[in-house]
């Protein structure tokens, strides 16, 4: 398991979407409340919509930019909390991709794509 992991989602069909071959994901749609804290974690990228960078790790990174709070089990995911967003979100089990258990805590950055128009 990497100790920092990206992801490059994008908007399909209205929805925040992500691929990562190697881990056997395509168009992994962030649902309930994971959606709408992307929209604020976003809102100043431009072309954020046709990809973004979003890096993440169970551990404080340089240049982490939000923290999220493992709250509790909900159904097969994890929600998590941004006291930052003021938001809660579920991640499905795709996170257990990325680790062994669901992390107390997530740290994630995000940046524009190279060449985002």
């Amino acid at each position: 398991m990497n100790s920092i992991n990206v992801i490059a989602p994008y908007r399909l069909h209205g929805m925040w979407v992500f691929d990562d071959p190697a881990r056997g994901l395509v168009q992994e749609p962030f649902v309930g409340g994971a959606d709408t804290m992307i929209d604020k974690i976003v809102a100043g990228l431009r072309d954020a919509h046709n990809g973004f960078v979003m890096v993440f790790s169970s551990n404080a990174f340089p240049g982490s930019q939000f923290e999220l709070d493992w709250r509790r089990p909900d159904r097969s995911g994890n929600v998590y909390f941004s006291t930052a967003l003021d938001a809660e979100g579920w991640l499905c089990p795709a996170l257990l991709k990325y680790f062994d258990a669901p992390p107390p805590k997530l740290f994630v950055a995000v940046r524009e794509r190279d060449g985002a128009a």
